[in-house]
Parts: C-alpha cells; structure tokens; sequence
C-alpha cells in the first residue's frame, strides 16, 4: 500500500510539475472576436472553453454550451486547432440541439513585434460539412482565414487587429472580417477589454457590433473571463453573454 500511495504521490507531482513548470502567462484567443498572435508553448495542449448564449433580433436564441478551441503547440511558430460547438438553437416553439460541424486548422508565426512592425500571426481554417449533427450540416466545406495583429503600446495597454473572410459552407460568397480591439492589465492578474467589429458580404450593408469583458488569470496556465456584447449597426445580433474557461498542460518532455 505504501508503494501505491508513493506512486501516485510520484504521478501526483509530475503532473503538477509539467501544469505550472511554464512560466510566460497563457495567452487565450478569447473572450474578444479578436484572434492573438500568439502560439501556444511547444509540447503543450490548450483548451479555451466559452458558454454562450445570444439573442436576435428576430425570434432566434442560441446557446453554445460549450464552445470549445482545442490547441496544440507543435513549435514555437505553429500551433494546431480544433473547434467543436455543441450548440442549441431555439427559434420560438422549436428548439434544434447538437454538435456543430467541426472546425480544423492551423496557426502560424509571421512576424514578431519590432518597432512599428506588429506581431503577426495567419489563421487558417476548414469547417467539415456533416461531422456534426445531421441538424446542421451544410452543403460545402467552409474555408476560414484571418491575418492576426497586436501592437504592445505600454506596459499596460496594447491593440489588437483582425482582417479576414470566411465561408457559409451554402454558397460561394465569402463574409469579410475585421475586428479592433484594446487590452488593459488592470492588474497583475486582471484584464479588461472593449472591441468593435463587423462583417459583411459583398452585396450587403456591413454589420457592426461592440463587445468588452474582463479576464482573471488564476496562475500562469489557467484563466477565466466573462464578457458581452450588443448590436450597433445593421446587425441581427441583439444581444450576447459569455462565460469561459483556459487553461493548458504539458504532453511530453
């Protein structure tokens, strides 16, 4: 028995060790619109879980319970990612629950920051049209892309920038993307943001939204946020509320 408990007591410690041993602060891709720069530590796994709920303008609510980015650092200028939804959408009377189409991809270092020169980062990614539920599968696979960007402007201030497109998996015209967001280190440990950001199609008039929300990072490798936000312009969005979790662990030596 003593053997036992000194082997697990042994397990115990290595798991601890390889959860807090990384000493930069996570980075999330979350709870803003805007995507970071940054790469996931090599060898590591990232997990960024959000619960949602939002509301349209017309009858629709949907609820993401939860939406999950999984990430794994394969060096230290490329990370994997993986996107699952299980997600349910209540459209008066009728409610439609199940996992979302899954989302793969990748995510690449271009640029480090230097000068006026932001650090930059590509975002690719393939949404599957029918590994999901049959309730919402789609017709085509859909192509996503951003071009990430983040100024470090104090100590306690930086920016944040997306522009990109992505597809519908219905038709071959693509929404175009932009986001613009403000970090501020609050203190050591909690974060602040506001951002504004859009979409629009090529035939439509562009839908802009505002959002903002808070981080707590409770050691280097694990944090949770909240955050919201509404409609200004054109949008269908009424409303949204979110509440996340992050964290990340070492997979081998």
């Amino acid at each position: 028995m003593e053997k036992v408990i000194l082997s697990l007591m042994a397990i115990f410690f290595t798991i601890a060790d390889d959860l807090f041993a990384q000493s930069t602060p996570i980075q999330i891709d979350r709870p803003d619109q805007t995507e970071c720069p940054f790469i996931v530590p090599t060898n590591y796994i990232q997990v960024e879980h959000g619960f949602n709920v939002e509301h349209s303008n017309s009858t629709i609510t949907s609820y993401l319970f939860p939406t999950t980015l999984w990430k794994y650092g394969a060096n230290e200028k490329f990370e994997l990612r993986l996107i699952t939804e299980v997600n349910s959408v209540k459209d008066n009377n009728i409610t439609t629950t199940g996992l979302s189409p899954i989302t793969v991809g990748f995510k690449t270092n271009l640029f480090k920051e230097k000068g006026i020169l932001p650090a930059t980062s590509f975002i690719g990614h393939i949404t599957t049209s029918n590994v999901g539920s049959k309730a919402f599968k789609t017709s085509y696979m859909a192509p996503s892309f951003r071009f990430t960007m983040q100024h470090t402007l104090s100590k306690i201030f930086s920016l944040s920038y997306n522009l990109g497109a992505e597809w519908n998996g219905e038709t071959a015209e693509p929404t175009y993307i932009y986001t613009l967001t403000t970090g501020i280190s609050l203190t050591e440990k909690l974060g602040a943001y506001a951002e504004i950001y859009g979409f629009a199609l090529q035939d439509a008039s562009a839908d802009h939204r505002v959002d903002g929300g808070f981080t707590y990072l409770l050691n280097n490798n694990f944090i949770v946020d909240i955050s919201g936000g509404v409609g200004i312009i054109n949008s269908d969005l009424k409303n949204y509320i979110s509440l996340g979790v992050s964290y990340r662990f070492k997979v081998r030596k």
